[in-house]
């Protein structure tokens, strides 16, 4: 997984420079008329969304599947955003179908991400136990067919045409009949609900989110701790992309930060699931009776595993920690917690 480059100037903790000089605040951003362009952005996410299904179901593009399941986060996201809790009952049931697809596809990519990461071993002019990686190459192969198999069933049960027309006639809807005016999310004193205070709330549980699983990955750094902090910044990165649709000071900064931290965390999980999968290779009887000498090789890969997934462990620490880049992100943050409307509006 490529890591991009440190931006070569990032802006002091204080100080919150434009995105760009030639972007200025969306004047649509204080206004009930954001909701439409949010949902715009969700009917752009659905489209894309949808738009993967046959390449999916062919089941040798790779891309696609991860394609997919990147826009169902980043549709999740722009839903969970118009549709605060409480939800509507029909969007909570779309919203559990389209985290299923994702769900549904997980092992899959999995598969996909380590038959490229071991193959790349197997490509080296004299890789080191290469018996070994060609063991785990024929395993990934067999799991990834079987896992596949087991995806389609699941994606068939969703019915993903039927979920594209109802979610797109839900968000359709909401053209004419704005949520935000219904009696659920109608407030009880007479400020009225801003497009605005709605980000701010929104950023507000996610940043927390975001903060709580980062602090329990640096204070145990088990694996389902880092994989939390891993999750949680894909959710904070996807709701920021929607504050860049905006042009809200920043974005670009912090959204160029995530994906860094994403990426890290990808190259440690992609070890990570190697190394159950190892595990479970070499667990099984059989195998252990039939290949002992090849088992011992595997094991060994593990173990030289571990020593690389220790460094990116390494890596996510330094980044996670009270860093320059944190600190500004924290600032930025609360910048914009504490006053939604003037940050939104500056320029």
């Amino acid at each position: 997984m490529p890591v991009e480059p440190t931006p070569t100037h990032t802006p002091p903790a204080t100080a919150l420079e434009p995105v760009s000089p030639l972007q200025e605040p969306h004047p649509l951003l204080l206004t009930e008329q954001g909701y439409t362009k949010v949902r715009e952005l969700a009917l752009r996410q659905l489209n894309r969304f949808i738009s993967y299904e046959a390449k999916v179901l062919k089941g040798d593009d790779a891309e696609a599947i991860h394609d997919m399941r990147v826009a169902s986060r980043r549709l999740q996201q722009v839903l969970d955003l118009l549709y605060a809790k409480p939800r509507p009952p029909e969007l909570r049931r779309l919203r559990r179908q389209i985290r299923r697809c994702r769900r549904a596809l997980g092992e899959v990519r999995n598969c996909d991400v380590l038959l490229d990461l071991v193959g790349r071993s197997l490509s080296r002019k004299r890789p080191t136990r290469r018996g070994a990686w060609t063991a785990v190459h024929q395993f990934l192969l067999v799991r990834r067919s079987e896992t596949f198999v087991r995806a389609v069933r699941k994606l068939g049960k969703i019915n993903l045409a039927v979920l594209y027309v109802n979610l797109k006639g839900l968000l359709h809807q909401g053209k004419t009949h704005d949520h935000s005016l219904e009696p659920s999310h109608r407030p009880e004193g007479p400020e009225q609900t801003s497009f605005a205070n709605d980000l701010r709330k929104a950023l507000a549980a996610t940043w927390s989110g975001f903060e709580d699983h980062v602090a329990e990955s640096l204070r145990h750094a088990r694996p389902e701790a880092i994989h939390g902090a891993r999750i949680s910044a894909k959710r904070l990165r996807y709701l920021v992309e929607v504050l860049y649709e905006f042009k809200v000071e920043g974005t670009a900064e912090t959204v160029s930060w995530l994906r860094r931290l994403q990426n890290h965390l990808g190259d440690w999980h992609d070890l990570e699931v190697l190394e159950q999968i190892m595990i479970e290779m070499v667990a099984r009887p059989e195998f252990l009776r039939d290949h002992l000498p090849l088992a011992i090789d595997v094991e060994r890969l593990i173990l030289s595993n571990r020593e690389r997934k220790a460094g990116f462990e390494k890596k996510y620490m330094g980044l996670a920690k009270e860093s320059r880049e944190m600190h500004r992100i924290k600032e930025w943050v609360s910048y914009l917690l504490a006053s939604p409307s003037a940050a939104f509006t500056r320029g």
